[in-house]
């Protein structure tokens, strides 16, 4: 699959809208400056209620709010259930807490403790915390470096297979520089990603993407060479990095992201790798008896957006 096709799916984005849990279109990632968020959004396919299903999480920061939503989709890709979480409520015991839902008449279970959360401008913690969706007594999913505390207090053996991360795709508010972090390599630690630009001033626009402090990318005349990718090594593994930042230079309303996608390039595809799950005629994604990792390579989708 080439970059540009995997870019597609992105232009049409599935978003929560304020004051409801039903999933909806929009053709474009607008966020107007009176409701400005940070948000990330990973998106996981994990085993719950015996069959494979995708599950988002979605950490999102403003003025007034900081919440988390987790969401599980149904096998053919309608909404099942959306929790929502506020990550720092009017009232501290809050932020340790316990909900259960059903999917397909089957107990699912979230436990979380934010109380001693850290974060770093991000939305979403670095350490300190851990968020547990339990499934069949199983740990179908766990968020956070607190992660013998959510096995103890959740009661629940580790899945046999471990969730598997798909995409992570962040909003991100700043004036020039946009910082994020990404795992292409399992075996490895988080590399941290900054995009940064100079695009107002008497020079020529530029822009620099740099991951783990070294400079990979440098492109000068940003004005003709606004959209482009680059092969870069990273950790001695190639990761394709494609930006398109049209709106930076010439969007009239001024508040059109800038768009970077870095996806690890396959060294080879492990044929027949899976995972048993349930039958299902419709060979949708949410449920597959089969799952090739070729097809689950993860993927960081940036939106940077610039403040005045």
């Amino acid at each position: 699959m080439t970059l540009m096709a995997f870019l597609r799916p992105f232009r049409a984005q599935s978003v929560l809208t304020q004051g409801s849990s039903i999933p909806v279109k929009t053709t474009e990632e607008s966020l107007p400056s009176k409701v400005a968020q940070s948000t990330v959004t990973c998106f996981y396919q994990t085993n719950v209620a015996g069959c494979w299903r995708n599950v988002s999480i979605l950490w999102c920061k403003n003025l007034m709010n900081h919440s988390l939503h987790i969401t599980v989709y149904s096998v053919g890709g309608e909404l099942h259930y959306s929790c929502k979480i506020d990550v720092k409520p009017w009232h501290f015991w809050s932020k340790k807490g316990y909900k259960t839902f059903e999917v397909d008449g089957n107990q699912v279970e979230v436990y979380w403790d934010l109380q001693s959360a850290k974060f770093s401008g991000s939305p979403e913690p670095i350490s300190d915390y851990y968020v547990a969706l339990v499934s069949g007594e199983e740990v179908v999913l766990l968020l956070g470096d607190y992660k013998k505390k959510a096995y103890k207090r959740t009661k629940s053996k580790p899945a046999l297979v471990e969730a598997m991360l798909l995409v992570k795709k962040e909003n991100v508010l700043a004036k020039k520089s946009f910082p994020t972090k990404a795992r292409f390599d399992e075996k490895r630690k988080e590399s941290d990603i900054v995009v940064d630009s100079s695009t107002n001033g008497p020079n020529d626009p530029e822009m620099w993407i740099t991951i783990d402090g070294i400079v990979l990318i440098h492109v000068k005349n940003l004005q003709w060479k606004f959209r482009g990718n680059q092969t870069v090594m990273v950790n001695k593994q190639p990761v394709q990095v494609f930006w398109d930042v049209h709106d930076w230079l010439f969007s009239s309303s001024g508040t059109g992201p800038g768009l970077f996608i870095f996806k690890p390039e396959a060294e080879y595809e492990k044929e027949g790798s899976g995972v048993e799950g349930c039958d299902n005629d419709d060979n949708s994604v949410g449920c597959d008896s089969t799952l090739n990792i070729a097809t689950l390579e993860f993927c960081l989708v940036l939106y940077a957006y610039k403040l005045e």
